[in-house]
């Protein structure tokens, strides 16, 4: 049978072609991100282009999907790209190893993608994304904090002026209202609070601090199932607004 039988069974004939037809973008491919693409690969989605800067490390170990002894080291995004050729090679993939940023999004967003799902967990970054989107009027489903959360039931799915709890997202809405961005912005967000300066954070240690810009990056505790279930329910809101 065919590998997207079961998906054509519950979407129909229609849906599944368009899935087939559309071209998302995935921007973050850590531990959400990985699950979100893996998802979106295995639904039938039929183009995507993963794009993050960091590679493999050790602490990813706990949650990313691609964190392998033979991957360490390896660029994240490459691994993905990978991992999609041994699950269905017929998905056109590109990877970029890139830095999101405010001079790189023109390369990141060309040709106009269906969707883009932004698993970027750096402010700034993140809110450039976001801005970018809302200008070229590209739909987006981001993803806020998933560290730190330990119930997978409190993981909400909803416009951005309605999260609650969330540190991330209460940043993110600041900085898009400097910008004039109100509603309009889809997101998947854990609604239970957390310290804005949380005591279980650590400095990331210098061995594997690949990043040359942006402040220094803190590591924070995080279980494989929140994260894991963060980008899943991100692929699932994909599926849908790519076909109805």
């Amino acid at each position: 049978m065919d590998k997207l039988f079961c998906t054509e069974l519950i979407l129909g004939k229609e849906k599944l072609r368009k899935l087939q037809n559309a071209f998302v973008t995935v921007i973050g491919v850590g531990a959400v991100g990985s699950y979100a693409v893996e998802a979106l690969a295995r639904s039938g989605v039929g183009r995507l282009r993963l794009v993050d800067f960091d590679k493999i490390k050790p602490t990813n170990f706990n949650r990313h999907l691609c964190a392998v002894e033979a991957n360490l080291g390896k660029p994240k995004a490459e691994a993905a790209k990978e991992r999609i050729a041994m699950i269905r090679p017929e998905c056109r993939v590109e990877s970029l190893a890139i830095f999101a940023a405010e001079e790189t999004l023109g390369e990141i967003l060309a040709d106009g993608p269906d969707l883009v799902l932004d698993a970027v967990d750096s402010v700034g970054p993140k809110t450039q994304i976001l801005a970018a989107c809302h200008e070229r009027k590209i739909r987006v489903i981001s993803s806020m904090g998933a560290a730190l959360r330990n119930d997978i039931f409190s993981v909400k799915a909803g416009d951005l002026t309605k999260t609650s709890g969330c540190p991330l997202a209460r940043q993110i809405r600041k900085k898009l209202r400097e910008r004039g961005i109100g509603k309009g912005i889809f997101c998947v967000y854990s609604d239970t609070p957390v310290s804005e300066e949380p005591a279980n954070a650590t400095e990331l240690p210098n061995a594997e601090d690949d990043y040359s810009r942006g402040r220094p990056r803190r590591k924070m505790g995080s279980l494989p199932t929140v994260p894991g279930v963060f980008g899943l329910v991100m692929a699932h809101y994909a599926i849908r607004f790519l076909t109805e």
